[in-house]
């Protein structure tokens, strides 16, 4: 069996099943051995009962204490059992699974292993998995146990059966990395290290394997990197640029000075935009260090000088939001330019007379969503876009412009803090610059780092602000309670809110499977104050300026990468009002602790990304992993820097021994190289 064999071709796998792997994106036998665990499961020793720490999955051993009971209605049965051992007693309950009370009355010890939560009349294990006699938990301990991502009607067992028959059965003809990489770095064998990947033997294989899959995954994706920027270099600047006066004079007239890191990366932008080839630059800066000042300024040096110029946005409320700001400073301060909203949203005939003024040349600065890509869109000389960091302006984007055009100056935003020498290897394609000083009328975020008995105060304290005409957010990990993850989840959450804030708040709830209409139409409430606090995921980590948001609450705060957590503080202190962050943890972990600590005593988002890389080593492998740079499959720029400098050095060593990847050596990975940039570029049009 070849990797491009059907995943039909799988012993048991018929037409239901190989659809269900479909939709996970598996549809042949290479993707499937390629579909690696999201975390696993560690059968470790058991503890007593004493040490049972809130908000840990542990095993606990002892033996039923009184009788097992049956409660709840038809439709959601309860089994309670009460589980005693020589340092005291814990309350387990299981949900549909009343038949317990035949299996596990017959008495002697058991063992259980699931997550300890704290409810209103103590610790409670919920659902955990029974390891009945005892004796059982013997023949899983200290192994690891591979946990996939699944779609409804798709167990766990059945994808780990399937690869594991995938694993003995398929050919595999050539490796993607050269023998003399592997060799060098010390690499297990290929096939070797996809067995440790799905089924380890140890923690220690498990990590050998997946250094090997970090280092290929980005290996590939810096040699792409590498390939952009080499054709980068070669494009000529088609929008040549001159002074214009307006410009300084704008800058003369605003009611704040530019800080000097802002004037110092406009005098880049503006010295890219006069020059000899395109620009391509990122700004990096921390949240509210002032980039979109900036990049109004670039807006408008292009509108001066006679081109478009656009604005792409994530959401159709922040290109709104956009849009308004923008044309409030053209009219305050007398620009000469006009500009154009343009979104999905719109009605057919807005949308007509945006076409029509945006190829007329009426409108100078286009503000939209991907909506400024299609294919009705004509512009007249389109010399610059400015687009942020989550919708990075990719290769199928580029090519949708040239085509209205030449090659129009690009601008990246970004608000994720990451390490100069990391932001090099990343942005390898952008020339970079970093805002790195806080305009000095910013006031400080206070941060506190508190346990769920807070919980009450910080309720009476948002009440206060709101009552005080101010807004808040709080933030849950999930959308929907789950049986393997007990977290705050947002839709149980927005119900128990509303009725602790009473009829006079209300109270909204945001979440990434609502449709992008809904989640516009509750972040437009929540901008003009309709909604007074916001239960959301993270979906609002960049999302709408809100000024008049002073408080946010992280709940299971322990569960984000630093990084995150920053980003989400971000959505406070924007307004003149003093504005606060309240970090919920249910862990008692001495490392939760520390992490956490860090944010609490700083608002300093590179401090803290070099603190996130310091603290997150390689055997942080099963939290939740670091958002907002890149995607990839096993690796984590921040967990893995060390990874990808390596990986940056060895792309160079071969790219100057084989630039074009035409050795016999380098085609394994010439041909990965090909596949990733087809799938990226697929990625973008969708």
């Amino acid at each position: 069996m070849e990797e491009q064999s059907r995943i039909r071709d799988l012993k048991g796998v018929g037409d239901k099943t190989e659809k269900l792997f479909g939709r996970l994106g598996i549809r042949t036998v290479g993707d499937l051995i390629r579909y690696y665990p999201r975390s696993y499961e560690i059968y470790e020793d058991a503890v007593p009962i004493s040490e049972a720490e809130e908000g840990s999955v542990c095993t606990i051993t002892g033996s039923i204490f009184g009788r097992i009971q049956v409660g709840g209605g038809r439709n959601m049965q309860i089994t309670t059992l009460y589980l005693k051992d020589l340092t005291g007693t814990l309350k387990v309950v299981w949900f549909r699974m009343p038949f317990l009370r035949n299996t596990l009355g017959k008495g002697g010890t058991l063992t259980l292993r699931g997550r300890v939560l704290r409810k209103k009349d103590g610790l409670v294990m919920e659902h955990p998995e029974i390891f009945y006699p005892a004796e059982k938990y013997r023949e899983k301990k200290n192994a690891m146990q591979p946990v996939y991502c699944l779609t409804s009607g798709l167990s766990n067992n059945a994808v780990a059966k399937a690869v594991r028959q995938a694993l003995e059965c398929i050919e595999i003809r050539e490796d993607v990395m050269p023998e003399r990489i592997v060799e060098k770095y010390g690499f297990m064998p290929f096939r070797d290290a996809l067995m440790q990947m799905h089924f380890p033997d140890s923690k220690d294989s498990f990590l050998e394997a997946r250094r090997r899959f970090v280092f290929e995954e980005f290996l590939v994706f810096v040699l792409s990197l590498r390939r952009l920027k080499e054709t980068e270099d070669r494009e000529e600047n088609f929008f040549p640029m001159e002074e214009k006066p307006a410009v300084n004079a704008f800058l003369q007239a605003l009611p704040y000075s530019l800080t000097g890191a802002q004037r110092r990366v406009w005098e880049e932008i503006r010295a890219d935009m006069m020059g000899r080839t395109v620009m391509s630059r990122l700004i990096q800066g921390d949240v509210g260090s002032g980039k979109t000042i900036i990049a109004f300024l670039a807006l408008m040096l292009n509108g001066l000088n006679g081109y478009q110029g656009a604005l792409m946005a994530p959401t159709e409320v922040l290109a709104r939001q956009h849009y308004e700001t923008i044309l409030s400073m053209l009219e305050k301060y007398d620009i000469p330019l006009r500009a154009e909203l343009l979104t999905g949203s719109m009605t057919a005939k807005e949308k007509r007379e945006s076409y029509r003024r945006i190829e007329t040349h009426e409108a100078s600065i286009i503000i939209g969503t991907h909506a400024l890509i299609q294919d009705r869109v004509v512009y007249q000389n389109l010399a610059l876009v400015v687009t942020d960091e989550q919708h990075r302006f990719g290769v199928k984007q580029r090519e949708a412009l040239a085509q209205k055009g030449n090659i129009p100056h690009i601008l990246v935003m970004s608000a994720t803090p990451i390490p100069r020498t990391l932001g090099i290897i990343l942005y390898g394609d952008l020339d970079i610059s970093v805002i790195d000083e806080m305009p000095r009328d910013r006031i400080p975020i206070k941060n506190c780092v508190v346990d769920n008995g807070y919980r009450k105060t910080a309720y009476q304290f948002m009440k206060k602000q709101v009552g005080e005409g101010r807004q808040c957010y709080v933030i849950c990990p999930m959308v929907e309670e789950s049986e393997a993850l007990d977290a705050e989840n947002v839709t149980d959450y927005y119900e128990m809110l509303q009725e602790e804030m009473g009829e006079n708040i209300t109270v909204g709830c945001l979440h990434g499977r609502m449709k992008q209409q809904e989640k516009d139409a509750v972040m437009e409430a929540f901008g003009k104050n309709e909604i007074q606090i916001l239960v959301s995921t993270t979906v609002i980590e960049v999302g709408i300026n809100v000024p008049n948001a002073t408080v946010i609450m992280i709940e299971n705060s322990e569960r984000f990468g630093l990084a995150q957590l920053h980003q989400l503080r971000g959505r406070v202190g924007r307004g003149k009002h003093q504005s606060y962050c309240i970090f919920m943890t249910a862990s008692k972990a001495k490392e939760t602790k520390e992490r956490l600590n860090i944010l609490n005593h700083s608002n300093d988002g590179f401090f803290i990304a070099g603190e996130d890389l310091r603290l997150r080593g390689p055997g942080d492998l099963f939290g939740i992993r670091q958002s907002g740079v890149m995607n990839f499959r096993v690796g984590d720029v921040f967990q893995d820097s060390a990874i990808l400098q390596q990986a940056s050095e060895a792309a160079g060593e071969i790219l100057r021994d084989d630039p074009a990847l035409e050795s016999p050596a380098n085609k394994g990975l010439s041909k990965a190289l090909k596949q990733f940039i087809t799938n990226r570029n697929l990625e973008e049009t969708l």
